[in-house]
């Protein structure tokens, strides 16, 4: 699908010479990436490549220390979630995706609860959360018997689409899922890479974070080797095999 019929013409999202110094630490160098609508980018790299940094600069997590980031085009900061939230960028988190305590419904609106009333008077609608959480889980194919249970009763790949129909509901236009099938018995990562086309097939774009170069390779349109703060590869996938991928990150440097 080209960029015109997303409604997107260019990148959704570019990046261009990033740079995060921690202290002496230069976590990121220069990177410079783009991201287009609909688009499903795996991002890959051994453990202190500077995936999980350059994620959190993206997601309004952590300030970037030195170049620029464009959003559909336009210069921006991302100085905070809230910012990439209401431009429409929405992160899962792989260790605090969902609030196991809090209901299924309470965790698709988490910290975005509509309310009824006025000023201090102001009380959760439960009624709405609960109605669009159940038809966001029935588009979505996600069959848990009742969006009022807590959401520690759900299977791991539930607790992905959970947080998955979130960014859905707040009509993000592009996704990042940190690592979204670590630890999923083979029922849940069918199911968590089932999600990722639905996001596809509705024009969302999404950033794939993983170790998992199997999982990876079976949605990916595109892969981002990241070497020691910096991408070493850019590559489609009808140009790579599961196999030069693995290489790439076991040598820490991109194939020639």
């Amino acid at each position: 699908m080209s960029h015109e019929e997303d409604g997107q013409r260019g990148p959704l999202l570019a990046l261009e010479s990033i740079e995060k110094w921690y202290g002496e630490v230069h976590a990121l160098r220069g990177v410079s990436l783009e991201v287009n609508p609909s688009e499903i980018v795996g991002l890959i790299g051994d453990n202190g490549a500077g995936k999980s940094t350059l994620i959190k600069i993206i997601s309004g997590v952590v300030p970037r220390s030195g170049g620029q980031i464009f959003w559909k085009g336009k210069k921006v900061t991302l100085g905070s979630v809230r910012e990439a939230q209401r431009m429409g960028i929405e992160t899962v988190h792989q260790d605090r995706a969902v609030v196991g305590i809090m209901s299924v419904a309470r965790n698709i609106f988490l910290g975005r609860e509509p309310t009824l009333g006025a000023g201090p008077f102001r009380v959760l609608d439960r009624e709405r959360m609960a109605r669009d959480a159940q038809k966001l889980l029935h588009d979505l194919q996600l069959h848990i018997s009742s969006v009022h249970q807590d959401a520690r009763f759900c299977s791991g790949g539930e607790m992905q689409g959970v947080a998955i129909s979130r960014a859905m509901h707040f009509k993000a236009s592009l996704v990042i899922l940190d690592e979204p099938t670590t630890a999923l018995a083979v029922t849940g990562v069918r199911t968590v890479l089932s999600f990722i086309r639905r996001l596809k097939e509705d024009h969302i774009a999404c950033i794939f974070v993983t170790h998992n170069l199997h999982d990876v390779y079976a949605v990916a349109d595109r892969f981002l080797v990241m070497v020691r703060g910096s991408v070493a590869a850019n590559l489609r996938r009808n140009d790579v095999t599961v196999d030069d991928l693995v290489r790439m990150q076991l040598a820490g440097k991109p194939e020639s």
